[in-house]
């Protein structure tokens, strides 16, 4: 495993060095600070999406779910809706980035505490049964949002259809100090626990039998879950199968439960996917594909794969 471990971080490693250097002209002190800024964002949105689907799979031990099924990313895009078609386009653009970013950050914690206080309880059956909910609140406001984008100026949907998607290669600098504190704070709070997830990992009653606390267990990591996603779906946009991809190459390099192994490798996985992804498309092939394009389809096909295993 330790190996495994030092490999991973060598090609990711390469892959930054690769990110920097290839193509690279001109004044390399502006070169070097302006690809850092984006690569530290990668590295955030990443890490930030990868542990938040790995601690999300273990507390429903299921290796096909996503955050993405509670409605995250649909609640951030009738936050935006519903803000254009309020202020209108002028005003919104003149919002500064790091109040645009922390009030995502928060309508997206509230959303998710909101459903956790109306429907988790001691009894372990209500893990399901907010699942299901989420589900259900997630097609509500996709619906919501898409009779939203009828309804509004046309000028104010091609702003709202330019949110809906990840943007990888702009990320404005100014939120990286933000992002960066935030997911900071998660990561240790989440290391810390890296033990107690492996006890969660084995189900509510036998987590319970052996001494770990049900409901505020899992109060503690749908919040971290929460947090995570509102942090990368505020910095980038919204990601709906990246982190399903880095889990389940995670699990293949990785077959272990112990979690002090699999966050480790699930953030050197992301990074290697997202600045490995992003440099090849940019500097090497000359792409003007969006990266989140190529990851939402290689990602779909993974989930279709994995569904498809699981039925047999």
């Amino acid at each position: 495993m330790r190996l495994r471990l030092v490999g991973l971080s060598a090609v990711l490693g390469l892959c930054m060095l690769g990110y920097l250097v290839i193509g690279a002209r001109g004044d390399w002190g502006f070169v070097l600070a302006f690809r850092g800024q984006k690569l530290l964002a990668l590295l955030l949105v990443g890490v930030a999406i990868a542990w938040s689907t790995l601690i999300f799979q273990t507390l429903t031990g299921n290796r096909i779910l996503t955050p993405a099924i509670m409605g995250f990313d649909a609640l951030y895009m009738l936050g935006l809706g519903l803000l254009i078609w309020v202020l209108g386009v002028p005003a919104y653009l003149a919002i500064p980035p790091q109040v645009m970013m922390l009030g995502n950050v928060a309508l997206l914690c509230l959303g998710a505490l909101g459903l956790f206080g109306l429907v988790l309880r001691a009894n372990g059956r209500d893990l399901m049964r907010l699942l299901l909910t989420g589900v259900v609140l997630s097609v509500l406001i996709r619906s919501l949002t898409g009779f939203l984008m009828r309804v509004i100026d046309p000028n104010e949907y091609a702003v709202l259809q330019g949110a809906a998607f990840a943007r990888f290669s702009n990320v404005d600098p100014d939120l990286l100090t933000i992002a960066g504190g935030i997911t900071a704070i998660c990561g240790i709070a989440i290391w810390r626990m890296r033990h107690r997830l492996d006890v969660i990992g084995l189900g509510p009653d036998l987590a319970l039998s052996l001494g770990e606390p049900g409901p505020r267990s899992r109060r503690a990591v749908l919040l971290l879950v929460s947090l995570l996603v509102a942090v990368s779906t505020a910095l980038v946009g919204p990601v709906t199968f990246l982190g399903l991809l880095v889990t389940n190459l995670t699990y293949l390099l990785f077959p272990t439960h112990r979690h002090a192994v699999l966050l480790p490798a699930t953030g050197l996985v992301a990074g290697i996917v997202l600045i490995g992804g992003q440099g090849l498309l940019e500097h090497v092939m000359g792409l003007t594909t969006p990266l989140s394009v190529v990851i939402e389809a290689v990602g779909g096909l993974s989930f279709l794969v994995l569904l498809l295993r699981m039925l047999r």
